[in-house]
């Protein structure tokens, strides 16, 4: 954000009251003043995909033969599915519709504050400070589990593989059956407290699902922050919005092989008709600042024909341009106006009366 501070003009005429000028910038054409813009709503969306990547056990062939097992993938899989979307707006500077002020000897619209991009945010006084979007952070990974920890001196010398899964089988076995003794009171020896016996359960199920995993195979979870950016013009149905493949993730949008996610914007016409512009001086300006009256709009997101949720918001470009009129900055009280950064309108215009 930066900070334009113009000096005032001296007036061709001592008699004329002091306003404040605005005029539509023209390209090519510069004035004494500052130049601005009125921002153009745009959507943000957050995709969080979920990958999940299926690892086979060493031992997955002998799953069904000792341990019962029916069905156990034999290849790795990996899956992506969409765990959650939001949806949020900013507002960036329309280049298309540029504005320039400059100010009459006796104005007190002296102070304009403009973004880095030349949009107007405020004159005299502090801008509205727009929240950040929360940033996604990942949940450390845990470490994964090293089964050989657990085996024994037996196991591990085993002459062949289809010894080990054995081997292996029987001491998954024993470590169920002294799970079951313990929560039944009836082991040779039981701990002393509750909190003891919770160790050794929690023990005793680690050394299982590592020695399982052997024969079963074990997931990873890994979960990744996808940002869209929308900036509509107009109502339409059903554009695509991401492609997303079980086995690839996100994909282009021309790609088949993903699934589509459409989005729709509708308008949702809440604003009556807009006030006539003001006539423009001989010279080409007018008195006064610009403004947005932002319009209302419905996003919707759907996976291929279903809906996912509906989001209402203001976008700029579905209202129209207001006027405010220059002597709101006439030096008999200071005019303070706050705009929104995302659509442009006024969150705030106070007159304060001099003491």
């Amino acid at each position: 954000m930066r900070k334009a501070i113009i000096a005032a003009m001296l007036g061709l005429c001592a008699s004329m009251t002091a306003q404040t000028e605005t005029s539509q910038y023209k390209p090519g054409v510069t004035e004494q003043g500052a130049v601005y813009f009125l921002p153009k709503t745009t959507i943000r969306i957050s995709v969080l995909v979920e990958k999940t990547t299926y690892t086979p056990g060493e031992f997955c062939m002998y799953a069904n033969k000792y341990l019962k097992q029916m069905d156990v993938v034999q290849k790795q899989t990996v899956k992506h599915k969409v765990l959650t979307m939001g949806l949020t707006s900013h507002g960036a500077a329309d280049k298309a519709h540029a504005y320039s002020v400059k100010f009459n000897a006796k104005t007190s619209a002296s102070n304009v504050v403009l973004a880095d991009d030349g949009t107007l945010l405020a004159i005299n006084t502090e801008p509205y400070k727009q929240e950040k979007p929360n940033t996604f952070t990942a949940a450390p990974k845990p470490e994964p589990l090293n089964p050989r920890k657990f085996m024994s001196e037996e196991i591990l010398s085993a002459a062949n593989k289809s010894k080990m899964a054995e081997l292996t089988a029987l001491e998954i076995f024993e470590i169920r059956e002294s799970k079951n003794l313990l929560t039944r009171g009836q082991a040779d020896f039981m701990p002393q407290d509750g909190k003891q016996l919770q160790l050794m359960l929690d023990n005793l199920a680690l050394q299982d699902k590592s020695l399982t995993q052997l024969f079963c195979g074990y997931e990873t979870k890994d979960t990744t922050e996808h940002i869209l950016y929308i900036t509509p013009d107009k109502d339409f149905k059903k554009q695509v919005l991401f492609r997303l493949s079980q086995q690839l993730g996100f994909v282009d949008n021309d790609d088949l092989s993903g699934t589509p996610y459409y989005i729709d914007i509708t308008d949702l016409k809440s604003l009556p008709e807009p006030s006539p512009m003001p006539e423009q001086k001989k010279n080409g300006a007018v008195e006064g600042i610009f403004v947005n009256v932002p319009g209302r709009v419905k996003a919707t997101i759907y996976h291929g024909n279903k809906p996912m949720g509906s989001f209402d918001l203001s976008a700029a470009q579905y209202g129209y341009t207001e006027f405010l009129s220059g002597e709101l900055f006439n030096k008999r009280y200071t005019t303070k106006l706050i705009l929104s950064p995302i659509t442009g309108a006024i969150m705030k215009l106070e007159a304060e009366m001099p003491k």
